[in-house]
Order: structure tokens, then C-alpha cells, then sequence
């Protein structure tokens, strides 16, 4: 007589894998399906918590997470052909585990069986349209992450990392001039321990549940720090040493550099990082190496990166071009400083990617003699730019002029 199969699968099935969102109200929030996928397991892997709210229905073995994580998820691979469920929480493509699991294992092996994510709970508790609000995940990840989303009026879901986050992020925004924004607390979201509680950002609040979600209504004081959308920040809001590249200059050349999802820029000499920075805040998938071979010009673009909330800037300390060898290829390329080194705007035009753009400034006839070769040579577009600033003369007010600079950008055939 054949084994009764309640999956409905066969030995040629390819889908060995599945993964099952799981909620604080455990087994009661299961479908049929996602209880049968976990019942009929021969492994069931997760964290203890998973594990333990699923623990009913396990017949077979059951692996929970190595410590620390594996994200290469080696255990999980060599279980291929067996049958597998992952446990994880709510939806595991927002912020969860299916991400990882999917950049190595096909998505044509795996059945995924999503719940409801902390933030749709979240919001539907709040009563917030999920697609009018921000939302961020800080569990595992920098706070810094917070600080462009504070813009007035605004309203940001958090994820966080752990009970005493909530406090941390509180501090944050008195910190910077959000002191008035209302916060929520929502602790154990669909368990039975669920609870909301509200509070002020001047307030010092108190150890939560570890699972929370924090909802802010921002508020700005006078002073606040916000960052607006868009190119050109002010330059006093970046540290610097006088080597930056200006506000209208820098809105230039972001608008030459052409920013576009997911790419990776390359800022050569890089100064106080503002470029870097600015390229960053342009969309969450941007990435940047600034390359910078003054150490405490290295230092300040760490702490600007963290002040912009844009930790994951990636800084190479080193004179270009040897810096620049063995780095990952590029989308795009800006060259502030060090362009006129021997070399460096030729490492720079091979590594960049076909298609990629390629943006140099000069202020020096060294650097302007390096651009017009290459301008003669390759084509692209060549700008020079002047600016003048009102500055007090006595009594009356004046131009003051900023030296001039020329702009070479060139898109590689």
C-alpha cells in the first residue's frame, strides 16, 4: 500500500525546500499547507524561537541556526534532495532569511509560504498605509540607518534589534533636533504579549519585549539635521578640511555622474566623501568606494558616512592608481583629487564598466592639462564652471569668485 502523502509530492518533485513564515500566535496563524510543509519535514532548521513555536507539529529532526550565522548557509546546501523547511519570521523576503537562501540555493527548488511582516502588523495596528510611510530594518544593522528618513511630518516603521533599541533611537533623534517626534512602541507583535505604549524622543524609555517594532511621527525642532532629497547639501553639514567639493559644483557633477539603481561609484580622492555621500543617499542600493590616501581624511569620511546614515560606504586607503587595483568594478567613476598622478586616469577609463560614466573635476592647470588630453583623445563633454558668492565689502556686499573648474565627463563606449 503507498504512504499516505498529503503534499501531494513525488521523488521528482524539485522543490525540496520550503520556507514558512511563522508569527508570535505560532500554530494558530499556520495555513493547512504551511502546517503540512512542517509536519511532513524531514529536517525543520530556524531559530530556537521558530523552532520552539513550531515544536507541535515537528516530526522529524530539527537544526536550528548556527552561531554566528552562515550566510554562505553551507548546512542548508548539503541538504539538498532532502526534505527541508526553514522556519522564519513573517514574511521572509522582507529583511528575513529567504533573501539569503535564494542567492545561493534556486528559487525554483524553494516553496515559500509568507506570513504577515512585522510591518504589516504594525501598520495595521497604527491604521498607516504601509506604501505612504518608510520603513527600515535596524536588527543587525546600524541606527545610523534612521537619519535620512527624519524629514517633518514623516512617518517610519523600525524594525529593531533588541528591547534597549528603542532608548538608543530616542537619544538619537534629541540628539539631532527630533526631540519632539511622538514614538511607539509595539512589542510582541500578534502573541500574547503584545502591547503598544507611546512617548515622547526627549523621554528616556525603558527596556521593551525583544521583538518590537518602533513607529516614529517625526517632528523637528529648531536646528534639526535634515537631509534633503535630492543633490547639492549644504556644505557645512559635512566635517571637512576645506577639500570638498562645493555645494553647486557637487550638484553638477552628481547630475554628470547620472546616478541609477544598484551601481557602484568609485569616488577618487575623495576628500571629505560628500560626493560618495550624496551618490549614496540617492537610493538605499547605492554603493560607493571612496578611495582616499590622507588617513585623516579617511577618519573624517568615516564619520560623515555614519553622520549621513550612510554606513555601508566602503573606504580604501591608499594613493591611486595602485589603491585602485583589485577593487570591484565600477558604474561610475568621479575624479576629485589625485587625477593628474601618472596613471590614475587611465586605471581609472580601464576599469570602468561599458556604458559607465567617468566625471573629473580640476581646479589646477596640472589637472585642467590632463582633462583637455583626454577631452582631444576620447570625446565627452567639457564644462567650465564658475561661481560667486555675496560676501560683505564695508558696509555693502560684493561678488567673491570661487576658482573656476573644469568638468570633464565621458560615457566608456
Amino acid at each position: 500500500m503507498p504512504l499516505h502523502n498529503p503534499l501531494g509530492l513525488s521523488a521528482t518533485d524539485t522543490k525540496w525546500l520550503s520556507i514558512v513564515g511563522i508569527g508570535e500566535d505560532g500554530i494558530a496563524g499556520l495555513s493547512v499547507r504551511a502546517r503540512d510543509l512542517i509536519a511532513q519535514a524531514e529536517i525543520v532548521m530556524g531559530g530556537r524561537r521558530h523552532l520552539a513555536l513550531a515544536q507541535d507539529l515537528v516530526t522529524g529532526e530539527t537544526r536550528s541556526w548556527p552561531e554566528p550565522f552562515d550566510p554562505s548557509m553551507a548546512e542548508l546546501v548539503a541538504l539538498k534532495g532532502r526534505r527541508v523547511c526553514v522556519l522564519a519570521s513573517g514574511d521572509p523576503f522582507l529583511f528575513g532569511v529567504g533573501a539569503t537562501i535564494a542567492r545561493v540555493i534556486d528559487a525554483e527548488e524553494i516553496e515559500v509560504l509568507p506570513a504577515p511582516s512585522s510591518f504589516s502588523l504594525a501598520a495595521a495596528r497604527m491604521g498607516w498605509a504601509l506604501q505612504d510611510i518608510e520603513i527600515v530594518s535596524l536588527h543587525g544593522r546600524p541606527i545610523d540607518l534612521i537619519r535620512p528618513l527624519l524629514h517633518p511630518g514623516r512617518r517610519i516603521l523600525a524594525l529593531t534589534s533588541d528591547g534597549q533599541a528603542p532608548n538608543i533611537i530616542a537619544g538619537l533623534l534629541a540628539e539631532i533636533g527630533f526631540g519632539a517626534s511622538r514614538l511607539h512602541v509595539l512589542e510582541a507583535l500578534g502573541g500574547e504579549g503584545e502591547r503598544v505604549s507611546t512617548w515622547s524622543g526627549r523621554d528616556r524609555l525603558p527596556e521593551f519585549n525583544p521583538l518590537n517594532v518602533l513607529a516614529i511621527e517625526v517632528a523637528a525642532g529648531d536646528g534639526a539635521r535634515i537631509l534633503p532629497l535630492g543633490f547639492g547639501l549644504a556644505d557645512d553639514l559635512f566635517e571637512h578640511d576645506g577639500q570638498i567639493t562645493k555645494r553647486a559644483i557637487r550638484a553638477a557633477t552628481l547630475s554628470a555622474l547620472s546616478p541609477r539603481r544598484g551601481e557602484l561609484l568609485w569616488d577618487v580622492g575623495a576628500g571629505s566623501g560628500s560626493i560618495s555621500i550624496e551618490w549614496m543617499l540617492s537610493h538605499p542600493s547605492m554603493r560607493a568606494i571612496a578611495i582616499e590616501h590622507v588617513p585623516e581624511r579617511a577618519e573624517r569620511i568615516r564619520r560623515n558616512a555614519h553622520q549621513f546614515g550612510v554606513p555601508g560606504l566602503k573606504i580604501a586607503e591608499g594613493r591611486a592608481p595602485e589603491a585602485l587595483h583589485d577593487l570591484p568594478r565600477p558604474d561610475a567613476i568621479f575624479v576629485g583629487g589625485g587625477g593628474s598622478d601618472h596613471g590614475t586616469m587611465d586605471a581609472a577609463i580601464a576599469a570602468l564598466k561599458p556604458g559607465g560614466r567617468l566625471v573629473a573635476n580640476s581646479v589646477t592647470l596640472e589637472m585642467e592639462a590632463v582633462l583637455l588630453s583626454h577631452y582631444a583623445r576620447l570625446g565627452g563633454e567639457l564644462t567650465q564652471m564658475a561661481t560667486a558668492r555675496a560676501t560683505p565689502v564695508g558696509s555693502m556686499s560684493g561678488w567673491r569668485p570661487a576658482m573656476p573648474v573644469l568638468q570633464w565627463a565621458w560615457v566608456k563606449p
